[in-house]
């Protein structure tokens, strides 16, 4: 605000002093114009004195008049008013000696006469010897001048006052949507943001956001910036909860076997030591049988740790982009294969396959490919009753490769439908959990499927389930 009032009064008085300069240069030519005139009207005969010529005529106010002529000599006279009046003898020589002197040192037809101020000069003279000074007064022009000056100063200052009101009032509604970004801004500083579920509700009100002004730009993009950081700062928490789940189920899968696995060991302990202390043949060989099967047990659990520890690895290297090997996949021989592996698994389930003629390809790891078809049957057939019909098929539509398993099983329980691919997630009541498994099955499913820029997505009704897999299909070979 500062800077425009300064530089509005600096173009204020630039135009009051150029004004001014030209009123001025306008008065004076007025001034010499007088000046003129009234020698022109001075009318001077053999016997004339100044105030008999002051007198003849009508002369401006403040007229002085010096004249020379050979019979009367140097005289004197001014107006003063509508009277005329004679300047005596001494007045007379300072006028004349002011007049040779200002004309001489100034160069110009200004001069200060003693007493009575500045005069614009005329002089004029004839062969005879008569002599005219005449001078008319600048103070009317000082007069106007300074009137005028006057008035630019109060108007500039009252319209500088008004303009500095004007300016603050405009600024001041002009920024107040900036101010309710400030404070927005300075609301969500305050917010902690390092640990717990945050969420950030303030934003800059909608009033405040016009997308046609830069400042309501700025609270529209705030506004945008805080969704994206409360949308972040969401799921930030969901993964940290799902991390510390992640770590409590795994925990929890893990404790189970290593449970195991201790005692056994303390048993096959226990038995070797009483067969050391007793040396009875039938004591030794019930010590060696107890061992055997401990050791047995002990495998098993070790083969669940292994499952587990592998799953999670292969888990893992797929969210860093690894563990995959391209090629060419043909899915529609992958699912026969895989209907024809799942039906020795479930013989008290009825298998069918729908395909068509021509094979459907798409660039893939085949294995991994296998595991997700072979981990989708194995969930059918462990959360589905005896009897219930499992349809694999497999299609190209468009440009994805589809696969789907269908079966008519009881369907997914709604509540538990959205965390089914959730690491260690568990089938909810409706199907009946038949064999023990860690829960990661479906969850290494869509990381591989993901992994190979593909979907897979459940529905589920009672009497109506299916698993799609989508996959970005090969080109079509032109014919």
């Amino acid at each position: 605000m500062t800077a425009v009032i300064g530089m509005v009064t600096f173009i204020l008085v630039m135009i009051a002093v150029s004004t001014s300069a030209i009123i001025t240069g306008v008065l004076q030519t007025n001034l010499n114009a007088q000046v003129s005139a009234a020698l022109a009207n001075v009318q001077v005969g053999p016997t004339s004195s100044a105030i008999d010529v002051l007198a003849a005529g009508p002369f401006p106010d403040g007229t002085v008049l010096v004249l020379r002529t050979p019979l009367t000599g140097d005289t004197g006279a001014y107006v003063d008013g509508r009277s005329v009046s004679a300047l005596d003898e001494a007045q007379v020589d300072e006028i004349r000696d002011a007049v040779a002197t200002g004309l001489s040192e100034i160069g110009s037809d200004t001069v200060d006469l003693p007493r009575l101020g500045d005069y614009r000069i005329g002089i004029t003279g004839n062969q005879a010897g008569t002599v005219v000074v005449l001078g008319l007064p600048l103070s009317q022009v000082t007069a106007t001048i300074g009137a005028i000056l006057t008035t630019v100063a109060l108007v500039t200052a009252g319209g500088l006052l008004l303009l500095a009101v004007i300016i603050a009032l405009v600024i001041r509604v002009g920024l107040r949507p900036l101010r309710s970004v400030a404070e927005t801004a300075t609301r969500v500083a305050s917010i902690r943001m390092d640990q717990g579920d945050v969420s950030i509700d303030e934003r800059v009100p909608a009033e405040q956001v016009d997308e046609h002004t830069e400042i309501g730009q700025v609270g529209a993009a705030l506004n945008t910036l805080l969704d994206k950081v409360d949308a972040s700062l969401a799921a930030r928490q969901r993964n940290e909860e799902l991390m510390r789940r992640f770590v409590a189920d795994a925990s929890h899968e893990l404790r189970t076997p290593l449970a195991s696995i201790r005692g056994f060991s303390e048993l096959s302990l226990r038995a070797m030591r009483q067969a050391q202390d007793d040396e009875t043949r039938q004591r030794t060989a019930m010590a060696v049988e107890t061992t055997e099967q401990s050791l047995e047990r002990i495998q098993a659990q070790s083969l669940r740790m292994t499952t587990l520890v592998e799953d999670l690895l292969l888990l893992a290297r797929l969210d860093e982009g690894q563990e995959l090997v391209y090629g060419t996949v043909d899915l529609t021989r992958l699912a026969v294969e895989a209907v024809g592996d799942a039906r020795p698994a479930g013989p008290d389930h009825a298998w069918s396959i729908e395909v068509g003629d021509e094979p459907v390809e798409l660039a893939g790891d085949a294995s991994r490919l296998n595991q997700v078809v072979a981990n989708l049957l194995a969930n059918a057939r462990t959360h589905t009753p005896a009897g219930t019909e499992v349809t694999v098929s497999v299609a190209r539509e468009g440009d994805d490769a589809v696969l789907r398993v269908h079966d008519d099983g009881p369907g997914i329980d709604p509540a538990v439908a959205p965390q089914l691919f959730e690491r260690f997630a568990r089938a909810d009541r409706s199907r009946d959990r038949k064999t023990g498994g860690t829960g990661l099955g479906l969850s290494i499913a869509r990381a591989i499927v993901e992994a190979h820029h593909g979907t897979i997505t459940v529905r589920s009704t009672p009497g109506d389930t299916t698993f799609e897999v989508r996959l970005p299909a090969k080109p079509v070979d032109p014919v």
